[in-house]
């Protein structure tokens, strides 16, 4: 089921958002006469679920470790039965697109819930929260500026960030029947998300596709492999074919580099397949763009 990316500043209050979106969905759910969503169950995953603590965001190599850790609990967790709420600094794009890509794998709907509180007020509450023992949370001064400065706003336009629910701090609470349908759809419909092309193979046309595949690929390089071999130290040059002409480079290409062009079209193919007869011109372009 849905993925709910929570995302803001240091200090804006995103625990305190998941938690009021926690306790109306648990509701929603025991409430709703849908007899689908009874068998729904919310996970709310954060620093602190995960035994993590503030200071992890001093160096580089702890928050990495940080960031693994929260991934590695939202891969556990989601599924078709379960809304996992990912409570955690989320500020890398970067990171909110492989969380994008996870649910997404799992053909799952995800949104991303900005928690729109100003710099200046997120810093009046992490001093707040330094200066009270009493409670849990505050960042070091350093560590909070330099989370700040680092934050990557989302951008609702973006496929990964959308969509976009922005909760400014002045509001009360956030848009749920929005989320709601965003996440698991209206009354007496179902959110169905497509996977990627990339992440889908497709038969092959013919049971020796793969075959037809490498062989005409190897072909083309031997036929490359040869002309240098009969033309040394000698950048450039062209080799015709009957499908087309390559155009090498001025330096002269290495085996390795043939190699990974050719593992490049093949697993292209294995999701955009050519007709075998158009396989030959297909590598030939193929080639001429990775050349350039």
């Amino acid at each position: 089921m849905p993925l709910i990316i929570i995302s803001g500043y240091p200090s804006s209050g995103k625990t305190y958002r998941s938690c009021q979106l926690l306790s109306y969905l648990n509701e929603k759910i025991s409430t709703s006469t849908d007899s689908s969503h009874g068998r729904l169950n919310v996970v709310h995953i954060n620093d602190q679920s995960l035994g993590l603590c503030r200071d992890i965001y001093a160096e580089a190599r702890t928050e990495k470790d940080a960031r693994a850790a929260e991934y590695s609990a939202v891969k556990r967790a989601i599924g078709r039965d379960t809304i996992v709420i990912a409570d955690g600094m989320n500020y890398i794009k970067g990171f909110r697109y492989q969380l994008y890509c996870e649910a997404k794998a799992l053909q799952t709907p995800s949104c991303v819930i900005h928690v729109g509180t100003s710099i200046d007020k997120c810093r009046d509450i992490n001093s707040q929260l330094l200066a009270d023992n009493s409670k849990d949370g505050g960042y070091s001064e350093e560590v909070f500026e330099n989370l700040v400065y680092r934050y990557e706003e989302p951008n609702g336009m973006t496929r990964w960030d959308s969509p976009l629910f922005t909760v400014p701090y002045d509001d009360e609470e956030p848009p749920y029947e929005a989320i709601w349908e965003a996440i698991v759809g209206k009354v007496g419909e179902k959110k169905v998300v497509k996977p990627n092309q990339a992440t889908v193979l497709q038969p092959a046309s013919a049971p020796d596709y793969l075959q037809t595949l490498d062989r005409t690929t190897q072909g083309i390089l031997n036929a490359i492999l040869s002309y240098q071999k009969d033309h040394p130290s000698e950048g450039g040059g062209s080799v015709a074919l009957e499908e087309g002409v390559i155009e090498l480079p001025a330096t002269p290409v290495t085996v390795p580099q043939l190699q990974r062009i050719r593992r490049q079209f093949t697993t292209l193919m294995r999701t955009q397949r050519l007709e075998e007869g158009r396989l030959r011109e297909g590598f030939v372009a193929f080639l001429n763009d990775g050349f350039q």
